[in-house]
């Protein structure tokens, strides 16, 4: 647990070994119904790369705390991701990670602090809400604006232990993995959830500012994603001027399908970051 000055967060942090060269920090943010664990098989191989690495869980997921009247804005989240940095390494700055919706908490934590962050890596994140018109018009109206919608009526109505056996009839995954899932998702906050939903259709378009700063982005993605389509993904990047880097025989959660490849992306996106 790791005090900070907008409260206590939940983290999974691993140092660099000792012996190691230390190159920095990186700070690395979950997405929807995420938490900390879902970059937990990167972690121990960025610090033996020499990066110090932590990634924590957001406000209302999992094992950080969050109650009703909680800031859940994506300013607040923002603020959150600086306070999380600032205590860890408050000197140096730190090379930013984003997961998809925790990509759009990193730009506007960019936007807020520049000055905070080294550099910022969009992992199958996109440049705004799905219902977003730049979004729909390169797209139409992208299936996850009806699974969010539903989401949105469902949770105060049904409760999130209901939601989680409809979202998750169909998952073919091993039991401990799936009891992990359910444990998750019901600690954490409704109100949280609810709120990242509503932010997941209708959050901004911030790529141009975001292009105005002076911090390097990278954008990478699994071949087989299926969040933000490629087009909008693609054109993103373009916007920020480089190209989507594609990690082979992963999906939406690279960190997890290809650790080691997500972690080559990431060293190498922090290479050209700091010539």
């Amino acid at each position: 647990m790791l005090a900070t000055a907008r409260g206590t967060f939940a983290v999974l942090d691993a140092p660099v070994p000792s012996g190691t060269p230390r190159r920095g920090h990186v700070l690395l943010v979950p997405g929807f119904t995420g938490s900390k664990e879902d970059f937990a098989l990167v972690l121990p191989l960025l610090a033996r790369a020499g990066w110090h690495a932590t990634s924590y869980d957001q406000r209302g997921q999992f094992e950080t705390a969050g109650k009703p009247d909680d800031d859940y804005s994506l300013r607040g989240l923002a603020a959150d991701a600086l306070a999380v940095q600032e205590a860890l390494a408050p000197y140096a700055g730190s090379h930013l990670v984003g997961h998809s919706f925790g990509g759009l908490v990193a730009q506007h934590a960019v936007l807020d602090d520049a000055s905070a962050w080294r550099s910022l890596a969009l992992l199958c994140s996109g440049p705004a809400g799905f219902d977003d018109p730049g979004v729909q018009a390169l797209a139409g109206e992208p299936a996850q604006v009806r699974m969010l919608r539903a989401f949105l009526t469902a949770v105060p109505t049904v409760g999130l232990e209901v939601v989680f056996e409809q979202q998750h009839t169909a998952f073919d995954v091993p039991d401990e993995i799936r009891g992990f899932l359910r444990r998750r998702f019901l600690a954490s906050a409704p109100e949280s959830l609810t709120a990242i939903a509503a932010h997941l259709l209708e959050a901004p378009d911030q790529v141009d500012a975001l292009a105005a700063t002076d911090v390097p982005v990278a954008v990478g993605r699994g071949s087989d994603d299926d969040a933000w389509p490629f087009v909008v993904q693609d054109r993103m990047a373009e916007r920020l001027g480089t190209e989507v880097v594609v990690i082979e025989a992963a999906g939406h959660s690279v960190a997890v399908d290809q650790p080691a490849a997500t972690v080559d992306f990431l060293v190498r996106a922090w290479a050209r970051a700091e010539r």
